[in-house]
């Protein structure tokens, strides 16, 4: 069963809505016990850094979620601001992430003759993918997501880059670190791309 993670900030619904519709057995959590039996996890996040980072701490959901991840090895991902959390840091705020992956967040920053590239990234893009992945499987050709962010990952080890996309220049729309993955783009808002994804993800052992 994958839960997803109710922590106050997030678009459950729509994850939990794609879930269904490939066939995976998920509910919607903020009970740790519930946390605790499950077998993958989804971090979902829509808003600030730190205003995450206060409610997931303030959830009570901390200490079994690390406990799944970093102990039991439980598969986790990280959307869209979910993804951000699992850094050390970001830009956006004063707050510590948690840091299970060795990246920061950072905001996009552009060239002045790139004035005309908006903040924020908005829309579907496409990505290139780094590395072979079981996140992944299946993708052939081009793929493109549904983005919708101001800040971005800067991962520091090259190894941990799943994928990258273009917006006025590259950067990580996917990592991975062992059990650790994490999307910057929406998998839930991106059809048959995200649906292929989230499938890939429920699949994993």
């Amino acid at each position: 069963m994958i839960v997803v993670l109710d922590y106050g900030v997030g678009n459950l619904g729509s994850i939990l809505n794609m879930l269904r519709r490939i066939g995976t057995p998920a509910v919607i959590s903020s009970d740790p016990e519930q946390v605790a039996k499950a077998d993958k996890l989804i971090l979902p996040g829509v808003g600030s850094f730190d205003n995450g980072m206060m409610n997931l701490r303030n959830s009570g959901l901390l200490p079994t979620v690390s406990r799944k991840v970093l102990e039991e090895g439980a598969p986790i991902l990280g959307i869209c601001l979910g993804m951000q959390l699992l850094t050390r840091k970001s830009e956006e705020g004063d707050s510590s992430g948690l840091g299970w992956i060795d990246a920061e967040t950072v905001r996009f920053s552009f060239r002045p003759d790139q004035n005309g590239l908006k903040i924020p990234h908005m829309g579907w893009n496409a990505i290139q993918m780094n590395q072979t992945s079981q996140l992944f499987d299946g993708f052939n050709g081009e793929a493109r997501f549904y983005f919708v962010h101001s800040f971005h990952v800067v991962c520091g080890k090259q190894e941990d880059i799943l994928a990258t996309t273009v917006h006025g220049y590259e950067f990580t729309s996917a990592f991975c670190k062992q059990n650790i993955f994490g999307t910057q783009f929406h998998p839930e808002k991106s059809h048959k791309f995200g649906i292929r994804l989230l499938k890939n993800f429920a699949e994993m052992c």
